[in-house]
């Protein structure tokens, strides 16, 4: 569409501020121009349905359920990227950050997905390369710092591919996301099949091997970050002492604080705060940690991530709006582009407004949730 000019009529828009009925003018990859009311031309007519700015991700690690479908079962490489890619356009997300895990110990409980990351994301940067992903795909890695191995394969990605964030992860059980150990044990045996007697070995092995290691490697981690200018993420902060480490590290982003207390001190610190999608969508954290929508209500939500659903970004959004602390639907898609772009440095998208990246997208409400009926990202329609 380069050197075209496309003209969408007679959709409710949703802006940065505030939401009208208009019309939009694509001139290229770029918005030319937003109007309120009747257009000055006859376009592509949306009878009514919103426009709003494609979405944003900063965090889904979805891509594993599409190359591991099943325990032991690895999928088609490339098979697996456009599966994935394709459930994300049709999410409504215009920008990903995939989450690509490094870090396996010795006690993993999951398949040793992270073993093959180096594969994923060479097939993710060929398939970018040939035009043939919907999506734009950056990288975030999720560095499960008491992994033994994490450094060393933190250094063989940053040889191969670009990295653009890092989040400093530790599951050890009884902390962070998992201090409830009995929320522990239900996860990990509902998903491995695995008896709780099993775990309560891996419990202990892991607890004992974890510590010790994962102050050695976190640290590692943050200095290569730092040498790299590579955004750095926290991850499940629980107490005021977590934040308080991840501040001298100098983090930017709180990623799923799982208390309010850490939301807090990580927001007053000048952190952007993330809650995950699906816990607004569920009602709560499946890990029973603190409730996304209870931080949106006390102003301490800046950002939302799918992390598991990607369908569950835009639903989020919306079941948001009616929070007062938000600002209403603008506040709300907010959460899911323009403040995730601008906290990333992506200052090229995740608004509409002239002189940004057309990604942009149709979105209906069917009864009880939004449904995404077109993609256009660069101006080109991708869904």
């Amino acid at each position: 569409m380069a050197g075209t000019v496309t003209l969408f009529e007679n959709a409710r828009i949703v802006t940065a501020d505030d939401v009208f009925v208009g019309w939009l003018a694509v001139d290229g990859q770029r918005i030319a121009e937003v109007g309120r009311g009747r257009a000055p031309e006859r376009g592509i007519d949306l009878a009514g349905d919103m426009l709003l700015p494609g979405l944003v991700e900063l965090h889904t690690d979805n891509l594993e359920a599409h190359f591991v479908p099943r325990p032991k079962v690895e999928w088609h490489l490339h098979s697996s990227v456009q599966a994935y890619d394709a459930q994300i356009a049709a999410s409504g997300i215009t920008t990903v950050f995939d989450s690509l895990r490094l870090g396996i110990d010795e006690h993993e409980v999951r398949s040793a997905f992270g073993s093959r990351t180096l594969d994923l994301a060479a097939a993710i940067a060929e398939a970018q390369a040939g035009d043939l992903l919907r999506a734009e795909h950056l990288t975030h890695i999720r560095a499960e710092v008491p992994a033994k191995d994490v450094v060393n394969g933190l250094t063989t990605f940053l040889e191969r591919f670009p990295v653009q964030l890092i989040s400093l992860m530790d599951h050890t059980p009884g902390q962070r996301q998992f201090r409830d150990i009995e929320k522990y044990f239900i996860y990990y045996t509902g998903k491995t099949g695995r008896s709780r007697a099993e775990f309560e070995v891996i419990v202990e092995q892991r607890k004992a091997n974890n510590g010790p290691r994962a102050s050695v490697n976190r640290a590692r981690v943050v200095e290569i970050a730092k040498s790299k200018g590579i955004a750095l993420a926290s991850h499940d902060d629980t107490t005021l002492e977590n934040v308080e480490q991840s501040i001298r590290e100098g983090v930017k982003l709180a990623e799923f604080p799982t208390t309010s207390e850490a939301a807090a001190a990580s927001r007053a610190a000048g952190l952007s705060t993330i809650a995950g999608a699906p816990n607004v969508v569920r009602g709560g954290s499946h890990s029973g940690n603190v409730s996304a929508r209870a931080l949106a209500e006390d102003g301490l939500l800046d950002m939302l991530s799918s992390d598991y659903v990607p369908a569950s970004l835009l639903l989020a959004a919306f079941a948001l709006a009616d929070v007062d602390a938000v600002g209403g639907l603008p506040g709300a898609i907010r959460l899911v582009s323009k403040t995730p772009a601008e906290a990333t440095g992506l200052t090229d998208r995740g608004e509409i407004l002239a002189g940004k990246r057309a990604d942009v997208i149709r979105v209906t409400m069917a009864p009880g949730a939004p449904v995404v009926r077109e993609v256009w990202r660069c101006g080109r329609r991708v869904v």
